[in-house]
Protein backbone atom coordinates (compact mmCIF):
# COMPACT_ATOMS: atom_id res chain seq x y z
CA UNK A 1 0.00 0.00 0.00
CA UNK A 2 1.03 3.95 -0.81
CA UNK A 3 2.37 5.30 2.29
CA UNK A 4 2.96 8.78 0.64
CA UNK A 5 0.10 11.25 -0.47
CA UNK A 6 -1.28 14.24 -1.35
CA UNK A 7 -4.93 15.33 -1.06
CA UNK A 8 -6.38 18.84 -1.41
CA UNK A 9 -8.41 21.29 -2.96
CA UNK A 10 -9.55 24.06 -4.42
CA UNK A 11 -11.67 26.61 -3.18
CA UNK A 12 -13.11 30.14 -4.53
CA UNK A 13 -13.49 33.12 -2.47
CA UNK A 14 -14.50 37.00 -2.45
CA UNK A 15 -10.78 38.79 -0.81
CA UNK A 16 -8.11 39.53 -3.02
CA UNK A 17 -5.16 36.86 -3.45
CA UNK A 18 -2.95 39.48 -1.76
CA UNK A 19 -4.20 40.23 1.19
CA UNK A 20 -5.16 36.56 2.25
CA UNK A 21 -1.34 35.49 1.52
CA UNK A 22 -0.57 38.55 3.45
CA UNK A 23 -2.11 36.96 6.28
CA UNK A 24 -0.64 33.85 6.51
CA UNK A 25 2.43 35.68 6.00
CA UNK A 26 2.81 37.17 8.86
CA UNK A 27 -0.08 34.79 10.47
CA UNK A 28 -0.40 36.71 13.98
CA UNK A 29 -3.32 38.38 13.41
CA UNK A 30 -5.16 34.61 12.10
CA UNK A 31 -6.02 33.49 16.37
CA UNK A 32 -8.25 36.68 16.57
CA UNK A 33 -9.69 36.28 13.31
CA UNK A 34 -10.29 32.25 13.33
CA UNK A 35 -10.57 31.65 16.98
CA UNK A 36 -12.95 28.73 16.77
CA UNK A 37 -10.16 26.81 14.90
CA UNK A 38 -6.92 28.53 15.94
CA UNK A 39 -6.15 29.03 19.01
CA UNK A 40 -2.41 30.88 19.36
CA UNK A 41 0.48 31.00 17.21
CA UNK A 42 4.04 31.81 18.55
CA UNK A 43 7.02 32.71 16.83
CA UNK A 44 9.83 30.08 17.90
CA UNK A 45 12.79 31.22 15.56
CA UNK A 46 12.74 33.87 13.50
CA UNK A 47 10.03 36.50 12.92
CA UNK A 48 6.42 36.84 12.16
CA UNK A 49 7.33 37.50 8.10
CA UNK A 50 10.41 35.94 6.90
CA UNK A 51 11.05 32.40 4.89
CA UNK A 52 12.33 30.19 7.25
CA UNK A 53 10.52 31.22 10.75
CA UNK A 54 9.79 28.89 13.13
CA UNK A 55 6.10 28.59 14.41
CA UNK A 56 4.02 27.01 16.75
CA UNK A 57 -0.05 26.66 16.03
CA UNK A 58 -2.34 26.03 18.90
CA UNK A 59 -4.78 24.62 16.56
CA UNK A 60 -8.82 22.65 17.79
CA UNK A 61 -10.58 20.08 15.34
CA UNK A 62 -13.69 18.81 16.71
CA UNK A 63 -12.93 17.64 19.90
CA UNK A 64 -9.16 17.94 19.30
CA UNK A 65 -6.91 20.18 20.76
CA UNK A 66 -3.23 19.97 19.18
CA UNK A 67 -0.08 22.28 18.25
CA UNK A 68 2.07 21.95 14.93
CA UNK A 69 5.16 23.73 15.02
CA UNK A 70 6.21 24.41 11.38
CA UNK A 71 8.55 26.13 8.85
CA UNK A 72 7.45 28.67 7.16
CA UNK A 73 8.32 28.42 3.08
CA UNK A 74 7.56 31.40 1.74
CA UNK A 75 6.84 31.92 -2.33
CA UNK A 76 5.60 35.68 -2.64
CA UNK A 77 5.44 35.30 -6.65
CA UNK A 78 3.24 32.84 -6.20
CA UNK A 79 1.73 33.50 -3.12
CA UNK A 80 2.18 30.52 -1.78
CA UNK A 81 2.86 29.65 2.11
CA UNK A 82 3.72 26.19 2.94
CA UNK A 83 4.06 24.96 6.66
CA UNK A 84 5.90 22.29 6.95
CA UNK A 85 5.48 20.53 9.90
CA UNK A 86 8.56 19.28 12.72
CA UNK A 87 6.50 18.88 15.45
CA UNK A 88 3.27 18.02 17.13
CA UNK A 89 0.00 15.36 17.52
CA UNK A 90 0.14 14.85 13.74
CA UNK A 91 3.60 12.88 13.64
CA UNK A 92 1.74 10.26 15.83
CA UNK A 93 0.37 9.46 12.60
CA UNK A 94 2.64 10.63 9.73
CA UNK A 95 6.20 10.46 9.13
CA UNK A 96 5.82 13.88 7.46
CA UNK A 97 3.59 16.76 6.54
CA UNK A 98 3.50 19.41 4.97
CA UNK A 99 0.99 22.20 4.07
CA UNK A 100 0.44 24.64 0.84
CA UNK A 101 -1.99 27.70 1.16
CA UNK A 102 -1.38 29.17 -2.39
CA UNK A 103 -3.95 32.11 -3.61
CA UNK A 104 -4.21 33.08 -7.06
CA UNK A 105 -6.24 36.08 -8.55
CA UNK A 106 -8.78 34.85 -10.88
CA UNK A 107 -10.51 38.17 -11.59
CA UNK A 108 -11.28 41.32 -10.11
CA UNK A 109 -13.49 39.45 -7.40
CA UNK A 110 -12.44 36.18 -6.82
CA UNK A 111 -9.83 34.61 -5.78
CA UNK A 112 -8.95 30.35 -6.17
CA UNK A 113 -7.07 29.25 -3.13
CA UNK A 114 -5.34 25.84 -3.54
CA UNK A 115 -4.65 23.62 -0.48
CA UNK A 116 -3.43 21.06 0.03
CA UNK A 117 -1.51 18.39 2.48
CA UNK A 118 1.40 16.45 1.30
CA UNK A 119 2.26 13.25 4.01
CA UNK A 120 4.15 10.31 4.38
CA UNK A 121 1.71 7.87 6.97
CA UNK A 122 3.42 5.98 9.66
CA UNK A 123 2.00 3.07 8.47
CA UNK A 124 -1.04 1.80 6.25
CA UNK A 125 -3.85 1.68 8.72
CA UNK A 126 -3.39 5.91 8.86
CA UNK A 127 -6.33 7.60 7.08
CA UNK A 128 -5.34 10.29 4.68
CA UNK A 129 -5.78 13.68 6.77
CA UNK A 130 -9.23 14.83 5.34
CA UNK A 131 -10.10 16.15 8.49
CA UNK A 132 -6.71 18.73 8.29
CA UNK A 133 -7.76 19.50 4.96
CA UNK A 134 -11.50 20.62 6.39
CA UNK A 135 -9.44 22.80 8.82
CA UNK A 136 -7.32 24.39 6.36
CA UNK A 137 -10.45 25.26 4.47
CA UNK A 138 -12.04 26.53 7.72
CA UNK A 139 -9.38 28.73 8.34
CA UNK A 140 -9.41 29.98 5.01
CA UNK A 141 -13.01 30.84 4.83
CA UNK A 142 -13.64 32.99 8.45
CA UNK A 143 -10.14 34.81 6.82
CA UNK A 144 -12.22 35.89 3.78
CA UNK A 145 -15.43 36.53 5.65
CA UNK A 146 -12.71 39.04 8.12
CA UNK A 147 -11.39 40.71 4.56
CA UNK A 148 -14.71 41.12 3.13
CA UNK A 149 -15.93 42.49 6.55
CA UNK A 150 -12.79 44.95 7.13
Amino acid sequence: MVLHGKIGTEIEIKAPADKLYNMFKSAHLIPNISNTHIKGVDVHEGDWETHGSVKIWKYELGDHVGIFKEKVELDDENRAATLKGLEGEVFKYYKSFKGVYKFTQKDEGTCIANLWIEYEKLNENVEAPDRYVGLMVKLVQDLDAHLLGA
